[in-house]
């Protein structure tokens, strides 16, 4: 069998210089920690990359002294993406304050973001042409995560530790469950358990069908934001409109702003920022601030990553995906089936996690690479995300939080994927969306934390 970049890990990572130790205002305790890793876990001697984390203490434990800080037990905590980097908070709240009262945090910045080796539009195309590119993006995908993080907890001398991970940091912790279980105490998972089997095409045909309903339910409560948007979307249709940095927006690029109908703590800023589009009564000029907002809303600048690997995180071998190894633009071919999305409908509805050829293109750092862009949406040989038989003897207790009208990831396709992970209990409620965690954190960590407390 062919090694697995994931489950094959060497030993540790090597620690990178005595970490630094500061103190935020409210007095938490920061570690600043840097690993060297193999950017291929299946040829651990060959070229390094630098993986950062930062460690979290309350002020409170660190007032108890060193010994109680040493005995404290680790949380990893895995961000959503692809493409996140890890919180920076200003102090601890919501659920790190709450799991600070328990835990030693460690905020990983997943390989290629923040602070680690990062991925950028010029490294990348320092890597080759468009085929070797894709081949150094197979390297970012959760299975390498889990390598690194699984060698870090080793590094750290942690005999093993909890994991967090909210939205794609999920799929992140069902890759950890599946290749290295030994290193973990309990999985947490919110928003994030993504389907184990099937084309990435069933997922957009969910999520399109969820989005359906968040585009009626947002423009019930605001009638004025449809004609709003209406208003806009003709305006962009008759004229050449520039955002800051001098791109174009077009109306696939504009649709990008139903992202923000995925959280229930921005939903309401859609409504003020359409209600101040236009500078001028007679609606003949977009406003500078409507342009600056939505350019920093849709750009990925700070995230490539995201636009070129985000519907890799669904690739699985063929055998598990209908027999299609390649995801092909799957959100763009969906599309045909749902014309009410259409740009080149009268009112389109707004896009959620759905990114088209149109999207990489249009944004001034992805266009150059619009063909590593294609040649990953073609790779048809994806190695396995996840251990089917490992899942389903599972022994690590585990919980996710499961959000009933969730347009990311889909209820329906959630609740199948708990059904084949044993020892695995689902929190679902309605009470928030995709954001629950950054809502209210403490609550949600207080569901999944007592499910696996009573489950040791």
């Amino acid at each position: 069998m062919a090694p697995h970049p994931a489950r094959d890990a060497a030993p540790t990572a090597v620690p990178l210089g005595e970490p630094p130790v500061r103190t935020l205002r409210d007095g938490t305790r920061l570690v600043d920690r840097r690993f060297r890793v193999p950017l291929d876990h299946a040829e651990p001697q060959g070229e390094q990359l630098e993986v950062f984390a930062r460690e979290f203490v309350s002020a409170e434990a660190v007032a108890r002294g060193e010994e109680h800080v040493a005995a404290m037990p680790w949380l990893l905590f895995l961000q959503g993406g692809p493409g996140g980097k890890g919180s920076r908070p200003a102090r601890l709240n919501g659920w790190m304050q709450e799991a600070a009262g328990r835990f030693r945090i460690l905020m990983l910045d997943q390989r290629g973001t923040g602070r680690s080796t990062p991925l950028t539009r010029r490294s990348l195309a320092d890597r080759g042409d468009a085929a070797a590119q894709a081949r150094h993006l197979r390297r970012f995908r959760a299975d390498s995560i889990v390598a690194d993080a699984e060698r870090i907890r080793r590094a750290l001398g942690v005999t093993s530790w909890s994991v967090l991970g909210q939205s794609f940091g999920g799929f992140c912790t069902l890759s950890y469950l599946s290749f290295h279980p030994e290193g973990l105490d309990r999985a947490l998972l919110t928003g994030g358990l993504a389907p184990l089997t099937g084309h990435a095409d069933r997922v957009y045909r969910a999520t399109y069908a969820r989005m359906r309903a968040r585009n009626a339910e947002h423009f019930a409560r605001f009638p004025e934001d449809r004609e709003r948007l209406d208003a806009v979307i003709d305006h962009l249709r008759a004229h050449d409109v520039r955002l800051p940095d001098g791109s174009a927006l077009t109306v696939p690029r504009l649709q990008m702003l139903g992202m923000r109908l995925g959280g229930e703590t921005r939903v309401d800023s859609l409504h003020y920022l359409l209600e101040e589009a236009f500078e001028d009564a007679a609606r003949t000029r977009l406003a500078d601030g409507f342009l600056a907002e939505v350019g920093a809303e849709i750009s990925l600048a700070d995230r490539p990553l995201y636009g070129l690997i985000h519907e890799s995180i669904y690739g699985q071998p063929a055998a598990r995906t209908e027999g299609r190894g390649a995801t092909a633009w799957a959100a763009e071919r969906v599309l045909a089936e749902h014309p009410d999305f259409s740009p080149e409908a009268s009112s389109p509805l707004l896009l959620g996690e759905m990114f088209f050829r149109d999207h990489v293109a249009g944004d001034p750092v992805l266009a150059p690479l619009l063909e590593t862009a294609e040649a990953v949406a073609a790779v048809d040989d994806w190695t396995p995300l996840y251990d089917l038989d490992q899942l389903a003897r599972n022994e690590v207790p585990a919980a996710a939080a499961v959000y009933t009208d969730d347009v990311y990831v889909d209820r329906d396709l959630s609740r199948e994927t708990a059904a084949r992970v044993q020892n695995l209990q689902v929190w679902e409620t309605d009470a928030f969306h995709h954001d629950g965690l950054g809502d209210d954190g403490p609550r949600v960590l207080r569901e999944l934390l007592h499910r696996t407390d009573a489950a040791d």
